[in-house]
């Protein structure tokens, strides 16, 4: 095991022997394995979006085997999906790459200012499908974050106690924000320490602006002069909102982009010290091959071999 990995399971000190050989799976796993760099291809989209808008972009994506086969061939640390589509894939691929179960979801069927996802599968359906972690979304800001909090806690604590890992996407959005506070610097940098106390392991985030979204907050970066200019320099104060750099903190990809773009965003996460990228419809919403170099790209940009 990679001096880096050992590092960064001694931050977990609480955690069981299991837990830790989850995490240190999913970190010795794909083309980063040994990097403390994570690439991890997310395919919730199905769900949260619909199947039209997620995979008619490249129809190969309505079939589950698509995406377990594309994280591997590009080499990601670990695949994430909700159960169904685990449960499509998990035996015909089991032990080829780490999986995390996405335990709550949220359609736009019935979309609301004030989210509150649905819980969707369990831990022992983890345990089943032999999972690496769980996942969970909250939305800090939303009227029903106590109630995602309070979820949030007892699928954690049943998870550890199973030794699995706890990832959680920690997504700003609620009638109390304003769209551009959803991602401003406070509010991100607030939504990933929520994570943090928690108890996730892995906290997923979408990069922040140098917006400012709370008057109080506000008034403290500016006094104290905290550095936001720069993605690398924003990067950077998540992370250090993270128990300074010791929790993994990855970055989310978003809608498709320009590759150019999404390039660049990954060296201000690598150097602002983040941790990685968790990318879904930029990946699976191309044609395979396509879709390989794309990642094999960001992986080099976070393994240094592509400056």
């Amino acid at each position: 095991m990679g001096d880096r990995v050992q590092e960064i399971l001694s931050w977990y000190g609480s955690d069981n022997a299991g837990t830790k050989t989850n995490i240190a799976r999913m970190l010795r796993s794909g083309k980063l394995a040994g990097t403390g760099k994570l690439v991890i291809l997310p395919v919730d989209q199905g769900f949260e979006h619909g199947p039209a808008r997620s995979f008619a972009p490249n129809p190969s994506g309505y079939n589950p085997h698509y995406h377990f086969q594309l994280a591997i061939d590009a080499g990601c640390n670990a695949y994430a999906a909700p159960l169904g589509f685990l449960e499509a894939g998990a035996s015909e691929f089991a032990g080829q790459i780490p999986l995390i179960l996405k335990l709550n979801n949220h359609d736009v069927l019935h979309d609301d200012k004030d989210p509150l996802p649905s819980v969707t599968g369990s831990v022992n359906d983890a345990l089943r499908l032999g999972c690496s972690a769980v996942g969970f979304t909250i939305y800090p800001g939303s009227a029903h974050c106590n109630a995602m909090y309070e979820q949030l806690q007892a699928i954690a604590e049943e998870a550890k106690a199973g030794g699995l890992a706890v990832v959680v996407w920690s997504y700003p959005r609620g009638s109390a924000l304003s769209k551009e506070g959803e991602t401003a610097m406070d509010v991100v940098a607030y939504a990933a320490q929520i994570a943090a106390q928690l108890g996730a392991h892995i906290i997923k985030v979408k990069l922040p602006t140098a917006h400012l979204e709370q008057a109080a907050a506000k008034k403290v970066y500016e006094s104290t002069q905290i550095p936001i200019k720069t993605l690398a320099e924003r990067v950077k104060h998540v992370v250090q909102s993270s128990f300074d750099g010791r929790r993994i903190v990855i970055f989310s990809g978003g809608a498709k982009s320009e590759d150019k773009n999404v390039f660049e965003e990954a060296r201000g996460i690598r150097d602002g010290g983040g941790f990685g990228s968790i990318i879904g419809r930029n990946s699976f919403q191309r044609p395979k091959a396509e879709a390989i170099k794309f990642l094999q790209t960001i992986m080099g940009i976070y393994g240094g071999a592509i400056q």
